[in-house]
């Protein structure tokens, strides 16, 4: 059969229809190409809808460690923050070494040119404390970091002394943070 044949059938079959059953079968018609078309323009918005899910999983995929890097970043600032609150204006690195109260037969602080930097200045020291115990150098390390103070070790030498192997020599260069006039929060 050819194409021509079968349209020809199909044209013979639908003249010989009634006229209400041809006004049926129209209705049908109708609704089944409006399903057609409706099914078609949900289809394309649900792609659209999965191409922008697609890409914002992307984006909170960058976001994440972002989000626990300034969660990290916002915890620290609130410590600094609350140790800057503590700080008293009489504060210094030599009188808070001393105040942890660790001595060693020797105690030489000399103070350090202080360097101002963005939102504050470091009130710097050199720090040498000889014929500690090194225990006694841990627990002052150790409270120095701890420190309810805004305290930064930028370098520390510990040394053994030779005429006794027990006791040990620390050398500390720290700086108090504080806040630059005019800026406190």
């Amino acid at each position: 059969m050819k194409p021509l044949d079968i349209i020809n059938n199909i044209s013979n079959i639908w003249k010989d229809i009634d006229s209400r059953t041809r006004l049926l079968s129209g209705y049908i018609l109708i609704v089944l190409l409006a399903i057609a078309v409706g099914w078609s323009a949900l289809s394309s918005k649900v792609e659209e809808v999965e191409k922008k899910r697609v890409a914002r999983e992307e984006v909170l995929k960058e976001l994440l460690p972002l989000k626990a890097t300034y969660l990290s970043a916002k915890q620290i600032s609130g410590e600094l923050n609350s140790k800057m609150a503590t700080l008293r204006s009489d504060d210094s690195p030599a009188k808070i070494v001393e105040d942890i109260g660790i001595k060693g037969k020797t105690l030489k602080i000399v103070p350090l040119k202080s360097e101002e930097r963005s939102g504050f200045t470091e009130d710097a020291a050199d720090i040498r404390i000889e014929s500690l115990t090194l225990n006694e150098a841990i627990n002052l390390i150790y409270r120095l970091e701890k420190s309810s103070r805004p305290l930064l070790i930028k370098k520390s030498n510990l040394r053994i002394r030779f005429d006794d192997p027990s006791h040990c020599d620390l050398n500390i260069i720290m700086s108090l943070l504080r806040p630059v006039r005019g800026e406190a929060r």
